[in-house]
C-alpha cells in the first residue's frame, strides 16, 4: 500500500519567515485580526452550512473565519479603489466587476463548507451583499463523455474537466457580462444534469470551489502558452491537511453515505449501500488509494504554494495554522 505524507514543519523562526512569501499565524494571532467586527452567523447558521463530517462550530467560525471574512472585505474594498483609480486614469468609467475567489484543496478536506462559510460572512457585509458560489464540479465533462474517453476511473483529475468551457465561463465572470450560465452537477447521480444551470447575475463576489482551480496553464499542443483557471481569481485560498487525516476523513464520511444518500434509489453508489463497516473500510480505501490520493499527490497539492492564503487544519478539523502571501 501506498503511504504519502506530508511533513508539517515546526513555526519557522524569524529569519526563515523573512524570506518565506507568507506571513504565518497561528489560531490565537490570527483571532486577534478582528476583534472589533461583529460575529454574524448563529449556531443555528452553522449547522445549515456544515458539510458532513466537519464538526465545525461557532467557536471555529469566530476565531477563524471571521477575520478571513474582513480581510477579504478589505481586499474587496482595495480592488474598487484600484478600479476608480483606473477609471480616472482613463477618464471613462469602468463598472467594477466581480471579485473572484478561488477554493482549493483535497477531496473531503472540507472546502465545501469554507466556501459556504465565506459566501454567508460576506453577504454581510454592506459593501458585498451580492455573493455567489459556483463549484467545478459542473464542468465536470458527462459521465458518458468519461466512458467514451476512458477517464471514468480519472473522475476528479485535471483532465476530466471541461476546461474551456470552465475558462469562458471565468472569462465572461470578469468581463462583466450581466448573465453568465454554469452547469449543474448532481452528487446524487454522480453526473452533470442535463439542460440545467446556475446563473450567475454579475456579484459582488464570486466564489470558485473545485479540487483543481489553482493548477497552473497547461501548454497547448503547438506549444502556445494557454490559460489557467487561477488567472480570473482576485484571491486565493487552499485548505490544507496531512495526508492521512484526510484519508481518514474520506473514509467516515464513506460510511456515514452509506447509512444516508447511497441508500437513495436515484444513487449512483446505491451498491454500496448494503456493504457492512468491514466491506465499506476496504471499499473507501480502494478508491482513496486509487484515485483520491494520486490526484491529491500528483494535480492538488503541488498547487498549494500558488495561494494567497493557506488554512492548515488540524486532524480533528481544527484550522491551526494560517499562512498569508505577502502583497
Amino acid at each position: 500500500m501506498r503511504h504519502t505524507e506530508r511533513v508539517t514543519s515546526p513555526v519557522p523562526s524569524a529569519t526563515q519567515q523573512s524570506v518565506s512569501p507568507y506571513v504565518e499565524f497561528d489560531r490565537q494571532s490570527w483571532s486577534k485580526l478582528s476583534a472589533s467586527t461583529p460575529q454574524p452567523l448563529t449556531a443555528e447558521d452553522i449547522d445549515r452550512l456544515r458539510g458532513l463530517g466537519d464538526p465545525i462550530d461557532l467557536t471555529e467560525v469566530d476565531t477563524i473565519y471571521r477575520p478571513l471574512s474582513r480581510l477579504l472585505s478589505l481586499y474587496v474594498a482595495s480592488a474598487r479603489g484600484l478600479n476608480s483609480a483606473t477609471s480616472t486614469f482613463l477618464g471613462e468609467e469602468l463598472a467594477p466587476t466581480p471579485y473572484v475567489i478561488g477554493v482549493a484543496g483535497s477531496v473531503a478536506v472540507g472546502k465545501s463548507t469554507v466556501s459556504r462559510l465565506l459566501r454567508e460572512l460576506l453577504r454581510r457585509w454592506s459593501d458585498t451583499p451580492q455573493v455567489q458560489l459556483v463549484t467545478t464540479d459542473g464542468f465536470l465533462h458527462p459521465n458518458a463523455e468519461l466512458e467514451r474517453r476512458g477517464l471514468m476511473a480519472r473522475k476528479g483529475f485535471p483532465e476530466s474537466y471541461d476546461q474551456r468551457g470552465l475558462l469562458r465561463f471565468l472569462s465572461a465572470v470578469k468581463a462583466g457580462v450581466g448573465e453568465v450560465r454554469a452547469p449543474v452537477y448532481d452528487h446524487l447521480t454522480y453526473d452533470i444534469v442535463p439542460g440545467e444551470h446556475i446563473t450567475v447575475h454579475r456579484p459582488d463576489v464570486l466564489i470558485v470551489e473545485g479540487l483543481n482551480v489553482l493548477q497552473p496553464a497547461r501548454t497547448t499542443s503547438d506549444g502556445a502558452p494557454s490559460l489557467a483557471v487561477s488567472d480570473f481569481f482576485d484571491f486565493s485560498i487552499y485548505v490544507d491537511a496531512r495526508t492521512r487525516d484526510v484519508r481518514s476523513w474520506y473514509v467516515n464520511r464513506f460510511l456515514s453515505l452509506r447509512e444516508t444518500a447511497f441508500t437513495n434509489p436515484r444513487s449512483y453508489f446505491r451498491r454500496y449501500a448494503e456493504l457492512d463497516d468491514e466491506q465499506a473500510v476496504r471499499t473507501a480505501t480502494s478508491i482513496w488509494e486509487t484515485t483520491n490520493e494520486p490526484n491529491l499527490v500528483e494535480n492538488i497539492l503541488p498547487t498549494r504554494g500558488r495561494a494567497t492564503l493557506v488554512l492548515t487544519k488540524a486532524g480533528d478539523h481544527r484550522m491551526h495554522r494560517m499562512r498569508l502571501r505577502k502583497i
